[in-house]
């Protein structure tokens, strides 16, 4: 009858509200393919996003399984904020194309691949996958300069203000007060670090080299014979030969690294090996941007002084 029809209606409207108050309350999801670029959205977004990882400090990028909980996560994303530059090639398109999310599509205001918007190093003079996992674009590990962070925190910020402009002046303020101190960081940072200016290394893998940039190492050595190959027993006596002539101070890997090859060379050439944490969550100390940075170069400097005191 009409009467009950518009007794419904106060329901109706009751729910539709409901509705929509949830959905404001939500503010932007966001889709996160690393965990350094979740922790800075959180910087920049605060309360108005809701943001997630795809993945965390103890996996390998390169090889990550296209999971029906990241489908689902992508399916309501209104942005994708990736690096790009080859690293997520083996599984986000996967990713993209089941979630059928029009809005994080390539071309998308909803899609953000950060290295498009950095001077990429370690670009390769050829392609030939007989070189291992080469990155035709170059280097896409550009999270361990503090440098490249505040770029990407500004490319953010104005992505995030293109989706939701009614709350851009809010995300600037962020920005702004981020941007402080973050430049105020790496000013101390940079003071702190300056004993390991020339601190000869060996790494893992090349995941190293923005960090190897900033801080002035010298690498001497990779465990790896080639990006993404497992190091062979002749690579590692062949490294081995290699520092006696030219010694290293200090063997590093990643978390999601195994550690026999490091382990491996350290007893035998007498070097110590460490983890370093590459990205948000990679230990203890690194649970956010700014522990990240602090924690690799106070285990770094504890290298650094304990040769000095042998």
């Amino acid at each position: 009858s009409v009467t009950m029809r518009l007794k419904k209606l106060p329901v109706l409207a009751g729910c539709i509200l409901a509705i929509i108050t949830t959905s404001l309350q939500a503010g932007i999801r966001v889709f996160a393919c690393e965990p350094e670029w979740a922790a800075l959205i959180g910087e920049i977004g605060g309360d108005r996003v809701e943001v997630s990882s795809a993945t965390t400090a103890m996996q390998d990028v390169h090889y990550i399984q296209a999971r029906p909980s990241l489908i689902a996560r992508l399916r309501q994303a209104d942005l994708l904020i990736c690096t790009g530059a080859g690293l997520e090639e083996g599984w986000l398109p996967v990713l993209q194309r089941r979630a059928n999310n029009p809005r994080v599509q390539v071309g998308a205001p909803g899609y953000l691949e950060v290295a498009n918007h950095e001077m990429l190093r370690d670009r390769p003079a050829r392609i030939d996958r007989a070189e291992g996992d080469v990155h035709p674009l170059g280097n896409p590990h550009i999270q361990l300069d503090p440098r490249n962070i505040q770029r990407v925190a500004e490319v953010a910020t104005e992505r995030l203000s293109s989706i939701d402009p009614g709350h851009a002046d809010e995300y600037r303020t962020n920005l702004a007060d981020f941007t402080a101190r973050w430049q105020d960081a790496i000013r101390q940072w940079e003071v702190l670090a300056a004993p390991l200016r020339d601190m000869p290394v060996v790494v893992h893998h090349n995941l190293w080299v923005y960090l190897d940039f900033w801080l002035g190492l010298d690498v001497v050595g990779t465990l790896e014979p080639k990006p993404g190959i497992p190091p062979s027993s002749a690579h590692l006596a062949r490294l081995l030969a290699g520092l006696e002539q030219r010694p290293a101070g200090v063997i590093i890997r990643s978390p999601y690294q195994a550690p026999r090859a490091s382990e491996w060379l350290s007893q035998r050439a007498g070097i110590p090996a460490i983890v370093l944490p590459s990205t948000v969550g990679g230990s203890d100390g690194a649970q956010d941007l700014f522990g990240l940075f602090e924690d690799i170069i106070q285990r770094l400097l504890e290298v650094e002084y304990e040769s000095r005191g042998a």
